[in-house]
């Protein structure tokens, strides 16, 4: 059994276009926000009750509606709503990357981190929609690509614990091949500049704003922004343990002084 959420919400087009891919590789069961949850991060539900509403997807196929973040989703399924644990979590399609530093403010990977704390593997997928000029992005791509990755992750033995893959796939013409690089993390995805104005009522206003930096990157290839901008699918496993292992043993020799205060 395969878990689909997502960050867009459970209406986005991404989203249904997984799960019709995914349909063909496993039972599929969704659950998703009842709304657009971009940017939440691990934001966690504690102090009100969570909804869940069965709901018909744009396909006429069953899916589940929560009123909590991404994070609430997979907990909620986790934690009783499925009839067991599933064998595989994917969380997206994501509309737009989700790379570099930037993707500690992703709900799509955080909704995936979820279930890897839960002792579940977990795939994060995001699209670059932003190179596609039609009306609706085509997903058709990303999704057939997703179906591919997780039919190879449930023949394998044994997968990494407490470890997300971020899978970032990048604009491409229809038909053409999607080679993919084994990345690590690059630096800012997105630049960041504050946009001011006064509404009708006089009074400041401020929106935080960021432009992508992916096209024409001079970052290696190896990070997944550099692999991204040469035309290849990003494949990064992130780490649940955000220790800087190296540090431990030369912050201990502040010890002394800082128990002397």
């Amino acid at each position: 059994m395969i878990l689909i959420t997502n960050d867009d919400g459970v209406n986005a087009p991404g989203l249904l276009a997984l799960k019709k891919a995914l349909d063909g590789v496993a039972r599929v069961e969704v659950y998703a926000p009842d709304r657009n949850w971009s940017a939440a991060s691990r934001t966690r539900t504690f102090h009100k009750p969570l909804r869940v509403d069965e709901v018909r997807l744009l396909d006429g196929s069953r899916g589940f509606a929560t009123s909590g973040t991404p994070s609430d989703c997979v907990s909620l399924a986790l934690l009783g709503l499925l009839d067991r644990l599933p064998d595989l979590i994917v969380s997206g399609i994501n509309d737009g990357l989700n790379l570099g530093r930037d993707v500690s403010y992703s709900g799509t990977v955080a909704a995936a981190m979820e279930g890897v704390r839960s002792g579940v593997p977990a795939v994060a997928i995001s699209f670059d929609t932003s190179g596609d000029r039609s009306e609706m992005p085509n997903y058709t791509m990303t999704a057939e690509y997703a179906a591919r990755f997780a039919a190879f992750l449930l023949d394998q033995q044994e997968l990494p614990t407490n470890i997300v893959l971020n899978v970032n796939v990048p604009y491409a013409p229809m038909g053409r091949k999607l080679e993919t690089r084994i990345t690590r993390l690059g630096g800012d995805a997105y630049s960041n500049y504050l946009v001011t104005g006064k509404d009708p009522q006089g009074r400041n206003y401020y929106w935080i704003s960021g432009d992508p930096l992916t096209k024409g990157s001079k970052e290696a290839e190896s990070t997944d922004i550099g692999a991204i901008s040469a035309g290849y699918v990003s494949v990064t496993p992130i780490h649940l343990d955000m220790t800087e292992h190296e540090l431990l043993a030369p912050l201990a020799e502040w010890l002394p002084s800082l128990n002397a205060v």
